[in-house]
């Protein structure tokens, strides 16, 4: 049997989104900007799917840009408010465990004379609002800070950060990296001051190369990719309509099937650790264990084995995992997010990520843990000599 548990490197489309973009690839082709009626069809599509996100994440849907997926909706937000308020300041926050798509670009800003204060995190991998407070300073432009952790899970306190940053009258702008968290966990935008919000088709059960960033109205950003002045001038480049409408469809079936989904992969997720706890010794559960977690991503530490030989073991009888964020996992470097978290080099070693779908069983829960008992043991039979 085949078990797929690296969902949040990417999911596997539904069928509903396959059969939509199927039609509009052959049928509805039109460029959305020519003036025939086929182009108007294609224009009329993007319109009805930035209503629905817009519906769904209770924004306005003019708030909503369709981007190539999440790298370049964070590189969009934080280059262009960088270059909207950079006569204000020179001064940055985010945490030391954001995804590469934010920490390389802060790098690079870094670099060209901007200073980053980087938040550390504590070993459930959250930041300190008094640490972040402390932080704040008359320069500061803009905080970036990842609603869900995309190798352990954990959410951070967005709904606290707005109001810090009211109460200390900063003026600094708030963008949340939210492609691990949109659809998987509550989202409140509006509610909690959130300036910009990037999110992404593929990990929500929709098609690659398609995501989208809300921009909040009262903010005017700069483009950076400049070309025919779609997306209302603030990303050029002819629309990707297939994967907008797989991206709507995907957020269709998601808003009808949030709570039953969400419910049925909590269980799934404590049905797993449970039996990894009776069955494996000498683990870690580096996700933390409270409501701070998002149901969808648990990370294990099997001390004295090499994640990647596990992960390979697993693949042998059609399981599929990952050693942490598929974006960086070829790279050489340990995970920045576990050792901001303070764990170990053998733990370090031995991590895994499993990140749970709607399509997961009991039945795939028993079998990836049986398997996993036996290749644990028999690699430490070869580690621990």
């Amino acid at each position: 049997m085949e078990v797929y548990l690296d969902n949040c490197a990417t999911t596997k489309p539904r069928e509903e989104v396959i059969e939509e973009m199927l039609h509009v690839l052959r049928e509805e082709y039109g460029n959305p900007s020519s003036l025939h009626r086929k182009g108007f069809n294609a224009e009329k599509k993007i319109e009805e799917v930035r209503e629905n996100i817009g519906r769904f994440l209770n924004v306005s849907s003019d708030e909503i840009y369709f981007t190539s997926g999440g790298t370049e909706s964070n590189n969009l937000a934080i280059q262009s408010i960088i270059d909207k308020c950079h006569k204000k300041g020179k001064h940055i926050i985010t945490s030391k465990i954001e995804h590469p798509s934010v920490l390389n670009v802060l790098e690079y800003y870094e670099q060209k004379g901007y200073e980053i204060t980087y938040l550390d995190v504590d070993s459930n991998g959250l930041i300190s609002l008094e640490q972040f407070r402390d932080s704040i300073r008359d320069d500061t432009i803009l905080v970036c800070i990842m609603l869900v952790n995309n190798e352990v899970g954990s959410i951070q306190p967005i709904d606290k950060i707005k109001d810090i940053l009211r109460k200390e009258k900063s003026k600094a702008l708030l963008h949340v990296d939210g492609i691990q968290a949109f659809g998987k966990v509550p989202v409140n935008i509006k509610g909690w001051g959130i300036d910009t919000f990037s999110f992404s088709g593929h990990k929500i059960y929709g098609p690659k190369g398609i995501g989208g960033l809300f921009v909040d109205k009262k903010i005017k950003l700069n483009p950076i990719i400049f070309g025919g002045n779609q997306e209302r001038g603030l990303r050029s480049g002819t629309e990707n309509v297939p994967g907008i409408v797989g991206l709507g469809k995907a957020v269709e079936i998601m808003e009808k099937n949030y709570e039953k989904e969400s419910e049925k992969v909590k269980r799934i997720k404590n049905y797993f650790i449970k039996r990894l706890r009776e069955n494996i010794e000498l683990i870690k559960i580096n996700s933390p264990m409270s409501e701070k977690c998002s149901p969808y991503i648990l990370n294990v530490s099997f001390k004295y084995v090499k994640g990647e030989v596990l992960l390979h073991y697993l693949e042998d009888k059609e399981i599929y995992v990952s050693t942490g964020s598929a974006c960086s996992s070829k790279g050489t470097e340990k995970s920045h997010v576990l050792k901001a978290m303070g764990l170990s080099p053998l733990d370090i070693d031995g991590a895994i990520r499993f990140c749970f779908s709607y399509e997961n069983t009991i039945n795939d829960v028993d079998y990836t843990v049986d398997v996993l008992k036996n290749s644990v043991e028999e690699i430490r039979q070869i580690t621990m000599r």
